[in-house]
């Protein structure tokens, strides 16, 4: 294949310093100053696997007029003191930016026995480091060398002041092109959208809206009292998943695995779910495999025997899980968006929601998907997610930052990010996956989705010193997956031929 810059341009080392005086120095955002905290200086870091080796003159000539094209690409944070935590204000503040300061391409030999296992040390030992903030704070790493699944990859780091995973993989997919079609842009992933009742249908339709708000406003109520509860006293279970208080400045070991996009839909059409529903319930059965494993093995070592269930009754685990709030909050076109990595709206308009996982085996392993599918209806009929981003700008603006942190209480991480429909090129190279996810969170484990095509990709993100087996929580996940889709086959929820 051969390779072609996007609207290639002469300079790729410097890009100047254009913007007015009333574009510097703006704040940062309540929300953006939250991840400069001790405890919750997060990075976004994405793998992206390629089918064909990169060229990194290609890839400077393009970053140019896409990434540096958005301000927080080309700014620092500076602040308006000389100690920020005296009083000074972050502030976004136009640069010189030098791409040989942001874009590394090691030197690595083509031989060495395991190019998987050096790229996940690669990427582990990146997570031992921040960015200064004497430059933007991005990085890009182009890896020549031939994997399992890509014939190079792509590491960009991205502090997560910059903005969230919904407003970079839209810039990502305005650097893209389709595969088929070199001139043309990705499709978008399809939203659902909901189906309004007609204005007239008497008393009745009338109270089933009210009913509807009422409910809405009973589960927010709900739900902000089990915030506070969480907040102030309600910790998860200790199990082999729970990191200790101050685990978010460890070093992080990332790993991925790719599913079947195709396998979830055939589970989701079948139990009338969303893609979110199944994965949140195939995840659910994979942390409970995995924890039964890890307490018939406590249960040996102690001198008892194994059984078939090792698991504590009454287990605690919950995900902290981020939702986008930009169609809440911003009126933004996406598909004008992606036409120009310049009108690409970065920010962090994100909150969550303290989903429960039901942790236990069941005798139908679909009961784990009705369980998510359940729990997810239920927080979508809540402003819960709305409630904790506006709590965090308050904390933030009245308080401080580190008032407004993550919660500590809860396991794990958790986030879903659609990605691009269809095969697509990005700066003229062929993508073959998108695996992001972070690292400087108050937790030890994240686990996160990005569907690309017929694929969907697992990312497992953990400290080693409390989840020592993360490759294992990838087999369990997988194996999860298969046991419920094998069910929904078997139990004729599905035709056979549409299999």
């Amino acid at each position: 294949m051969t390779i072609q810059a996007i609207k290639p341009i002469k300079t790729t080392k410097y890009v100047e310093n254009t913007s007015s005086s009333a574009e510097e120095e703006q704040p940062l955002s309540p929300v953006a100053r939250m991840f400069h905290e001790s405890d919750s200086t997060v990075y976004i870091i994405v793998n992206i696997g390629f089918e064909t080796q990169l060229n990194p003159e290609v890839i400077k000539a393009n970053l140019g007029h896409t990434l540096l094209s958005q301000p927080r690409f080309s700014s620092l944070q500076a602040s308006s003191l000389p100690d920020e935590k005296r009083g000074g204000e972050l502030k976004w503040v136009r640069t010189v930016v030098d791409l040989d300061n942001h874009v590394k391409v090691p030197t690595l030999d083509p031989n060495m026995d395991s190019p998987d296992k050096f790229v996940e040390d690669y990427v582990s030992n990146l997570s031992k480091t921040g960015i200064s903030m004497s430059i933007p704070m991005w990085d890009l790493h182009l890896l020549n060398i031939k994997t399992s699944d890509a014939e190079s990859v792509g590491v960009l780091r991205v502090h997560h002041s910059l903005g969230d995973g919904t407003s970079l993989m839209t810039l990502f997919m305005s650097c893209t092109r389709k595969l088929s079609d070199p001139e043309a842009l990705p499709s978008l992933p399809m939203n659902k959208k909901t189906k309004h009742g007609s204005s007239s249908g008497g008393f009745l339709q009338y109270f089933i809206k009210l009913f509807s708000v009422l409910l809405i406003y009973w589960n927010t109520f709900v739900d902000v009292v089990m915030f506070f509860v969480t907040t102030f006293y309600l910790d998860d279970t200790k199990t082999p998943l729970k990191g200790p208080f101050g685990v978010a400045s460890t070093p992080r070991r990332i790993v991925h695995r790719t599913v079947s996009l195709e396998d979830v839909k055939l589970v989701k059409n079948a139990m009338n779910a969303t893609v979110n529903d199944v994965m949140v319930g195939v995840i659910e059965a994979a942390l409970s495999r995995n924890l039964n494993r890890k307490y018939g093995k406590i249960k040996e070592e102690a001198g008892g025997a194994e059984g078939h269930n090792n698991l504590p009754k009454n287990i605690r685990l919950r995900a902290t899980h981020f939702v986008n709030l930009m169609p809440y909050l911003a009126n933004e076109d996406v598909s004008e968006m992606i036409k120009s990595s310049s009108k690409v709206k970065l920010g962090n308009l994100i909150g969550y929601v303290i989903f429960p996982f039901t942790i236990g085996l069941r005798e139908d392993v679909l009961d784990h998907v009705r369980s998510a599918k359940a729990t997810g209806k239920r927080k979508k009929a809540s402003l819960e997610a709305l409630f904790t981003y506006s709590m965090a700008k308050f904390f933030i603006k009245f308080f401080s930052a580190k008032g407004a942190s993550f919660p500590t209480q809860t396991t794990l991480w958790y986030s879903n990010v659609p990605g691009p429909r269809e095969e697509v090129t990005c700066f003229g190279h062929q993508v073959a996956y998108v695996a992001p996810t972070c690292y400087g969170q108050p937790n030890a484990l994240m686990i996160h989705v990005v569907s690309y095509v017929n694929k969907m990709k697992i990312i497992v993100s953990v400290d080693e010193g409390v989840v020592p087996d993360p490759h294992q929580i990838c087999d369990d996940i997988e194996e999860s997956l298969k046991l419920i889709k094998n069910a929904v086959i078997e139990k004729g929820l599905v035709d056979y031929y549409d299999y």
